[in-house]
Parts: structure tokens; sequence; C-alpha cells
């Protein structure tokens, strides 16, 4: 099941058609050390930029958890999400020409909080068709709260609770399947494809660089998102209990 197929292949397709995910290459080894580096780089970069940073609180302490917004500032982050085989690859997933709707990193720094089972597609505005992805920077597995996905389930929005996740009775009926994604390797999933992640409980950070693909049909609507999501966090409630990243309360990590 947890196959790695070529990308843009026309078996990775059929496979994403049947279950709504996919594991495909990415980049080679050297290239994803390189790909470390300029997300190191991201991580070194001070708050008051044009791009958003996220902390955590850990037990070790405040931890940078997440980076947006980050592609108009990067050039060679932006040539890999933007271009060539990653654009070629949501293309061939949606079935027409793609374009980026979104970027971020996730860090999930050793002891950082897990993601609650959700669909991505509540959290996404103005696009009926897209497409996402988990770029592994570092080897991530069951032991570091890497992915687990549900297949052959992208069909409709699932019931969901106050947070915009999926409701936990739906939840305890799916079967998850826990998909290791190592360095370098691209793990695909429809924006309908339920998905969740445990906290990261080893030694090992891992790192993670998460676009997301519209159908080019649609729009470029990237600074759009942003946009929006900007006003909307600027009237959102917190909960005391945790720190929002998303449109959707997803997150589980505490507040710095």
């Amino acid at each position: 099941m947890n196959s790695i197929f070529r990308s843009p292949d026309a078996a990775a397709v059929a496979f994403f058609v049947e279950h709504g995910w996919v594991l495909t290459e990415s980049v080679d080894a050297k290239d994803a050390v390189t790909v470390g580096v300029w997300v190191d780089e991201v991580m070194a970069w001070p708050d008051d930029g044009g791009w958003l940073h996220y902390r955590e609180m850990t037990d070790g302490g405040p931890r940078l958890c997440r980076t947006e917004n980050f592609v108009p500032y990067h050039a060679e982050l932006r040539a890999l999400l933007t271009a060539g085989a990653m654009v070629d690859m949501a293309s061939a997933l949606l079935g027409e020409p793609a374009v980026l709707y979104k970027e971020k990193i996730n860090y999930k720094a050793a002891g950082g909080a897990g993601y609650a089972p959700h669909q991505d597609a509540p959290a996404y505005r103005f696009v009926e068709s897209h497409v996402s992805c988990m770029v592994a920077v570092d080897d991530a597995d069951a032991s570091n709260g890497g992915l687990e996905v549900v297949s052959a389930a992208f069909g409709e929005i699932l019931p969901m609770d106050d947070d915009g996740c999926i409701r936990a009775d739906v939840v305890a009926a799916m079967e998850w399947i826990s998909v290791d994604v190592p360095a370098g390797t691209t793990l695909w999933f429809h924006s309908r494809t339920p998905h969740r992640s445990a906290a990261n409980m080893s030694d090992r950070d891992r790192r993670a660089l998460y676009p997301t693909y519209n159908a080019r049909r649609e729009g470029d609507l990237r600074a759009a998102y942003y946009e929006q999501k900007l006003a909307e966090f600027a009237t959102a409630t917190s909960d005391g209990i945790h720190i929002q990243v998303s449109l959707i309360q997803d997150f589980q990590g505490r507040p710095v």
C-alpha cells in the first residue's frame, strides 16, 4: 500500500484516483539535503516580515511549529513549488493545469503537537478543485508524528465537530493507515482525504513542506487566500487551550 511511484506517472495517477492519496518520488537524497537548508533559512527569519511564523509551547519551551506565505521571499523554494515537477504532478492529479494556492512548512519539533483528524477542504476558500501534498524534508513515520490517512474516503465533506474537524464517531469507524514518508518523498492527498498526525514523541524533529495547488482555471488565488485568512484570524476567538494556525481548529499545540 505504501509503494512509491514516479511522478508524474500514469500508475501514480491511477492509485490517487482510487485511494485519494499517493506517494511519489520528489527529490533525490542530495537535493533533499538542499531543501532542508532552505527550510532552515526560513526558520531563522525574524517574526516581522511578510511571512507568517507560528509558535507552540512544548515541554522544552516555545518552538516554531509553522511558517506560511514564504514563497514571495525565498527564490529557491518559490522555484521548487511553483514550477517544474511539483506543478506537473499536481496538474496530473487534478487532470488539468494547476497553480500554487498556498504553502506552509510544518516543523513538528521533538515534543511538538499533532493534528486532529480532518479534511483540508473546509479550510480552503474560493476553490473547488485542489490537491495538497507533504514533501518530507526529514523521514516521517509513526514514531515522530507522521501522517495517517484514510483510503477511498474523499467523496464528500464528512460530519464535523465544533472545531471543523471530523466528528469523533466518524473517526472511530474509519480505517487509518500510517504512511511512512522518507526524506525527499512526497505524499499527495485529495483535499477531502481524511488525515491526522500524532504528537512527535521521538527525539527527532520532523520538517515538511505542505504546498496546496488549485486548478488554474479557477484563478491564481494565492494572495486572496492569505488576505482572507488574516481577516478571519483578526476576528477569531482563542479557546485558550490550542493555538490556531489554520482556518479550522485542527492543530493541538499549546499557546506560548
